[in-house]
């Protein structure tokens, strides 16, 4: 039995200086009936230590009988330890263990009085927690103005010295007392507006920013800011005031440029701040495609700007949709984007109000950097411009492919051991999980020839979720100010969903969280280590890849291919690490691998599976000094993260070509392997099941008896996840068919036509078209496929799935297009062309001044204030014992919800919509405008203009 207890507390046996600050984690290791035997670690958290004497006070009667790492004495229950020769020294944020062998009577309760020479182990100083209550997110301003400044701020184990208020990097204002205030004279712009607060021991912590908007007087507004224009045609953009004027105000609105565009009305009166309509026309007369741009003023305003571009006039509807759509996404005023220098950081929607596979709108995700690139290659495609793409790589590059500085420690990792072993588990009240050192684990084949090909020790792949704007407050390693920020959520098995995870750094430098940050949440250990780590979603890092094979084909027709020569070396470079994706997750043997123990540890490539798993990960130490790094796979394949075309492209395409002696021909087979895969998942009605793993319920179980296999994998109807389960959102069979259709399309693929082939027309049975569209929405399966035999495959005649309801999800039906135009242009299929122009044409019914949304009703938003369940094993999870906190000073406990660890959505202008629900009123409607949806609906107008245009 190994019970784990962390304590602190207690009265100093003596005085010392105040230097001293510690945490003592004990942990009992193993446990008899009239013994025991335990460990006590001290963390270091003041001034380096030269000489130390723990102490501490049995509770319970208990005699230690053998000790080591120190010299130990006891005096009645009273423990003293003091420090060997060898290990005097603790220097800041060090540790040093001693362990014992004690007896025991009845009871077994841990002390709670530790104390390093003579001063109580009362754990580090806690950060303030501060909140930013003025002004509010969305506010603004026009000069000349005063901008009021307030913030709430505590602190749990001291005073708060001051509040910071800050404009982006500028401190604008300092309170010492509450209630903290201030005032700022601003300059205009948009300006990020925080408050940071400080406390008497000089920890500080910074609020989540709000956006304030400051005119430099009333002004004029416009969108979108470009707009494209048929010639001889019409088309519109829209112009409003900022602000509500005290008297009718009159816009004109004035041309340069070519005189072939004109707009009506040339002027416009305001008495509110409603928005009117121009009308753009361009002239029939088959001249140069002109541009002009027309700027709307008034007397005492600050004036707006349209830029409109002439296209061809045999310009399709969809590619004319598509700039549309581009220029919506791309407008400033639309808030996509977050700008930083000349980059563009896209969000994961506009809202910030957001909850589903990322926490909070704004953050992103690789899958939304993936996107990203897609648009622009699309872009770059129409009008022969590569430089919003190649500054779309270089956004990736920067922000979410993490930088040296951000994996110090790759040198140290040894690739005959990557990683120490840890189960998983299907409840969360499993975790931590222990980590197992005696289990084997297999080599790393790759890791030698990815160094001699890019010389470098460091991975070359996305981390999947960014906070965009800091909003959670853990900066850049610990800092509490950088923006992104590298973050994590998922880390607990499959009954863990985003209701029910707790944020945390991607670099834990035990800032925040607890005494050990946030890793004894999820492993235990006899002792933490700071140390940073990443998960790459290989279903973004392949889209990339595949984006990238596109836009080479597209510039190289232009006579442009060399301009993104470098960009598509670096998508060879990314799929060449891609793939640790294909790999077991401890490099274990493929195949009957049951029992942790039992199941023999690769070597070679007997551990690669070939196909796309739902990530991989790697990390190590924050100290260069130290010698470990890790690396791992992962042993569950979802069929929606197969992408056989990017398996094409580093198989058969020169220029994305792998440079590791591997490389290329792992990802030729994984292309086979791949195919097969969605084949073998083939339903008989003509959906795909759900995947496939190689170590049950991620601990090497024994499944089922009468589990079907692939290649000695076992079927899994919902790999990954249950909560909600991964293989019933429709959205994944379109997802990945996607890249299937392409590789249709482009190669003739007869694999893929044969899996389209069945696929298509059960998908068009459940589609309805029109302005009112409905799609599939939810999936339920039953039955399984028959063991693959890839001489002679099964029909799959058990295996069956439902439709259990239709929906409008837009981003969804655009992706459903693509599948159906892929695939209608090269097996000739009408029905299928129909409807995907006929769902592309539905989404044009649902246009707004943002882009193209439906709204939608949230149930699941009945689980913010959901606390943890143990008869269900739903709700966040804290393990007995273990707190923490949040930067902003929110509770980590047990008791806690997603709501009061994130307790900045009560601040959302959103927000009082979900309370009412949460009271027992209506469930709220949003119309949601997400990155990745928006440009999948473009990049679907796109494609329909590239194939039949």
């Amino acid at each position: 039995m190994v019970a784990a207890v962390m304590v602190t507390g207690g009265v100093p046996a003596m005085a010392a200086p105040a230097a001293v600050a510690c945490t003592v984690t004990y942990q009992i290791t193993n446990e008899w009936s009239t013994g025991f035997g335990a460990t006590a670690t001290i963390r270091n958290d003041g001034d380096a230590l030269n000489g130390w004497n723990l102490t501490w006070t049995f509770p319970d009667g208990q005699r230690v009988t053998q000790g080591w790492n120190g010299t130990f004495s006891q005096t009645g229950a009273v423990v003293s330890v003091t420090n060997p020769d060898w290990a005097r020294t603790i220097p800041s944020g060090g540790s040093a263990q001693v362990g014992f062998n004690g007896s025991k009577g009845a009871q077994n309760r841990p002390p709670t009085d530790f104390a390093v020479n003579g001063v109580a182990c009362t754990g580090p100083n806690q950060s303030p927690s501060v909140a930013l209550t003025a002004p509010t997110a969305g506010s603004t301003y026009t000069l000349p103005a005063t901008v009021p400044l307030a913030a709430t701020a505590q602190d749990s184990d001291g005073t708060v010295a001051k509040v910071d208020f800050f404009a982006g990097d500028q401190l604008i204002a300092t309170d010492t007392s509450a209630p903290f205030t201030g005032s700022w004279t601003p300059t205009a712009g948009d300006h990020p507006i925080t408050a940071r607060a400080t406390d008497n021991r000089g920890a500080a912590t910074t609020s989540a920013p709000v956006m304030v908007k400051v005119l430099a007087g009333p002004a004029v507004l416009a969108s979108p800011s470009a707009v494209s224009v048929r010639q001889g045609q019409k088309a519109t953009f829209d112009v409003s005031l900022a602000t509500a004027p005290s008297q009718p105000v009159t816009v004109t609105i004035a041309r340069t440029g070519s005189a072939d565009l004109t707009v009506s009305p040339e002027t416009l009166t305001f008495t509110g701040t409603a928005k009117q309509t121009v009308t753009v026309s361009s002239a029939a007369n088959g001249g140069e495609l002109a541009t002009a741009t027309f700027t709307a003023s008034a007397p005492g305003h600050s004036p707006a700007s349209v830029t409109v571009k002439e296209i061809d006039p045999s310009t399709s509807d969809f590619s004319k949709a598509f700039l549309d759509q581009y220029n919506k996404i791309k407008d400033p005023a639309s808030g996509y984007f977050r700008r930083f220098g000349d980059l563009l950081v896209p969000y994961h929607s506009v809202e910030t109000l957001m909850v589903e596979a990322p926490d909070h709108g704004h953050q992103t995700t690789s899958e939304a950097f993936s996107y990203y690139l897609w648009l622009e290659a699309s872009y770059g495609r129409v009008t022969g411009d590569w430089a919003p793409f190649k500054s779309a790589w270089a956004s990736m590059e920067k922000f979410i492919i993490p930088a040296k500085a951000d994996q110090p420690t790759n040198d140290k990792y040894n690739a005959s051991k990557p990683a120490t072993y840890a189960p998983e588990h299907p409840r969360m009240d499993r975790y931590p999980a222990v980590l197992d050192s005696s289990v084997a684990v297999g080599s790393d084949p790759i890791a030698a020839e990815l160094k001699s090909a890019y010389g470098s020790d460091d991975v070359y792949g996305m981390h999947w979720l960014l906070d965009v704007d800091n909003t959670y407050g853990f900066g850049r390693c610990g800092d509490g100010t950088t923006a992104p920020s590298y973050i994590n959520t998922y880390q607990r098995g499959s009954s863990e969903s985003v209701w029910e995870t707790i944020p945390q750094p991607s670099c834990d430098t035990f800032k925040h969280g607890g005494p050990n940050g946030f890793l004894d949440l999820f492993t235990k250990d006899s002792s933490y280590a700071k140390q940073w780590k990443y998960t790459n979603a290989p279903d973004a890092d392949a889209r990339a890849v595949q984006v990238a094979l596109l836009a080479q084909q597209w510039a190289t027709a232009q006579g442009k291919g060399s301009q993104i020569a470098s960009e598509v070396g670096k998508a060879a470079k990314m799929g060449d690490y891609l793939r640790y994706a294909m790999f077991d997750k401890y490099f274990k043997r493929i195949g009957n691998c049951v029992g942790a123990s039992s199941c023999p540890a690769g070597s070679g490539k007997s551990s690669d599976h070939y196909l796309m798993s739902w990530y991989y990960a790697w990390g190590g130490a924050t100290d260069t000094s130290a010698g470990w790094a890790w690396r791992i796979g992962d042993s569950a394949s979802h069929q929606g993260y197969q992408n056989p075309l990017a398996a094409y492209a580093l198989s058969n395409v020169p220029a994305l070509k792998p440079l590791s002696a591997t490389g290329q021909q792992d990802w030729a087979k994984s292309l086979d392997r791949q195919m097969e895969l969605l084949q073998w998942l083939q339903s008989a009605d003509g959906g795909l099941a759900g995947g496939v793993t190689n170590s049950w319920e991620g601990q090497y179980g024994t499944p089922p008896a009468g589990t079907p296999t692939f290649y000695g994998m076992f079927y899994d109807p919902h790999p990954v996840w249950r909560d909600p389960p991964s293989n019933r959102w429709f959205g994944f069979q379109v997802w990945g068919l996607e890249r299937t259709a392409a590789l249709y399309r482009m190669t003739g693929d007869a694999r893929a036509k044969k899996i389209l082939d069945k696929w298509v027309p059960w998908a068009l049975a459940n589609t309805t078209t029109g302005t009112n569209f409905e799609i599939p929405a939810d999936l339920e399966w039953t039955g399984a496929p028959d063991t693959w035999n890839p001489t002679s495959p099964g029909a799959n005649a058990n295996l069956r799935v439902r439709v259990v309801n239709k929906n409008q999800d837009v981003g969804v039906a655009a992706s459903y297009a693509k599948v159906l135009l892929n695939y209608a242009a090269k097996s000739g299929h009408a029905q299928a062309k129909a409807t995907g122009e006929a769902l592309l044409t539905s989404l044009l019914s649902h246009q707004d001044s943002l882009g193209i949304a439906t709204p939608e009703t949230r149930t699941d938003y009945n689980r913010f204030d959901d606390v943890y369940n143990a008869s269900t094993g739903e709700g966040p999870y804290v393990p007995p014992g273990w707190t923490g906190k949040m930067p902003n000073g929110d509770q980590i406990a047990q008791g806690a919800t997603f709501l009061s660890m994130r307790s900045g959505f009560r601040n959302d202008p959103q927000w009082p919509k979900v309370q009412s629900y949460l009271d027992g009123g209506p469930a709220p409607t949003f119309t949601y405008h997400r990155f990745w949806a928006q440009a999948e609906i473009a990049t679907a107008f796109a494609l329909h203009a590239e194939i039949f245009g």
